[in-house]
């Protein structure tokens, strides 16, 4: 048909703008830049260098000639924006398929213990439980996935918690006495340092790595070699911000009992007493500096040495992990083959940190914990004094 027709459609540059930009973006839904095409291709205004007929749009688009004229024609009577989307459809509301005494059988099914051979509950196999219990008589994968996360309901994943200990008041008594220490003002002639030590497997590669190059990431092989283990003994000041890494073959008493003594004769050769807040690993203890030294010295070490222990499983309690965590994501996370690599990173990196003297300011205070973790004391307190 040529422009005598009744349904020629018409756009006018700003239309013909919009419609080339939803093309455009591709963030549009698709059947809006099907239809945003469609009106491009059937506009047969002045300035346009071709005129389409239905056959050809219906080819080059891959749809009916149907779909056209009611395109065209809902531009043509309502506009360009209903001409866009979908054609609403009048349908009646639809009764849900799980009512609320369905989805709490579910939902006590979903949090019951899964048949005998089976870890956990998955979504075919709840669906096949709840047709075999003729809980409801037919009911979709789909409907059951949808009550799962409607109430957050996640049985193929399981949270773990590390219960302090039973004894609970032991707990919560050498917790305060940490979190005491850390609000305490220290002094240069009583610092107080906190430590940790962790092992790390020296690993080198079987292949040579490629290097990264523009459009291209580091590429590694999955294979490697293992090296051997080396102990890394952290010592931190969180108020002055020094810190000393090292590495050794073990770590052992003897190798604990060593570290200690760097510290107090070389790290802090004028401090009167170093205030020492460790874990309970059975090595860091005084008897260790008696069992590395003669009586004479260790005894000289141990009158300027005062250990503060953490609570088994409260380990959060010791700053030192902070600084473990940062060395290991900027300085271990990636292959180191040797242990004279290894003593070189972890001195650079040794190096820069205590350069920027980076500190940690401790606001976790005891009357915290008595509100934040209230659930760990023996002795519930209803009133604050």
């Amino acid at each position: 048909m040529g422009r005598g027709r009744r349904d020629q459609v018409i756009l006018t540059v700003e239309q013909k703008d919009n419609l080339e930009k939803i093309t455009r973006n591709g963030h549009a839904p698709a059947k809006k830049i099907l239809h945003a095409r469609i009106l491009l291709m059937c506009d047969e205004a002045e300035h346009t260098t071709r005129i389409w007929s239905d056959e050809e749009i219906a080819e080059a688009l891959n749809v009916h000639r149907n779909t056209l004229r009611r395109v065209r024609q809902r531009f043509l009577t309502t506009g360009e924006k209903p001409a866009l989307n979908r054609n609403p459809r009048c349908l009646p509301p639809t009764p849900p398929k799980v009512d609320g005494a369905t989805e709490a059988q579910i939902i006590a099914l979903c949090c019951s213990d899964p048949p005998q051979g089976r870890a956990s509950w998955t979504i075919r196999l709840l669906t096949s439980e709840l047709k075999k219990r003729t809980i409801v008589t037919e009911i979709s994968r789909e409907t059951v996935r949808r009550t799962f996360k409607k109430n957050q309901l996640r049985p193929w994943k399981t949270q773990r918690f590390c219960i302090p200990e039973r004894d609970l008041a032991r707990f919560v008594a050498q917790m305060e006495v940490i979190l005491d220490l850390y609000c305490q003002v220290h002094s240069d002639d009583e610092p107080l340092i906190t430590m940790d030590e962790v092992s790390i497997q020296l690993q080198g590669n079987l292949y040579p790595p490629i290097g990264m190059k523009p459009d291209q990431d580091k590429k590694q092989d999955y294979h490697y070699t293992r090296e051997g283990v080396q102990a890394l003994f952290m010592f931190f000041d969180p108020n002055r911000g020094w810190r000393r890494v090292t590495n050794r073959d073990s770590r052992t008493r003897l190798d604990w009992a060593d570290e200690v003594r760097q510290l107090l004769d070389v790290d802090y050769p004028q401090a009167r007493k170093i205030k020492l807040v460790c874990d309970n690993l059975n090595t860091h203890n005084i008897a260790s500096l008696y069992e590395a030294f003669p009586a004479y010295e260790a005894h000289r070490l141990a009158r300027r040495l005062e250990i503060y222990h953490t609570p088994r499983n409260g380990s959060w309690l010791n700053v030192a992990e902070i600084e473990l965590s940062i060395l290991s994501k900027q300085c271990l996370d990636r292959r180191i083959p040797t242990t004279e690599q290894l003593h070189q990173e972890l001195s650079a990196w040794n190096q820069e940190r205590n350069q920027t003297a980076s500190k940690v300011i401790w606001h976790f205070s005891t009357e915290d914990a008595r509100v934040k973790l209230q659930h760990l004391y023996p002795v519930f307190e209803t009133v604050a004094h």
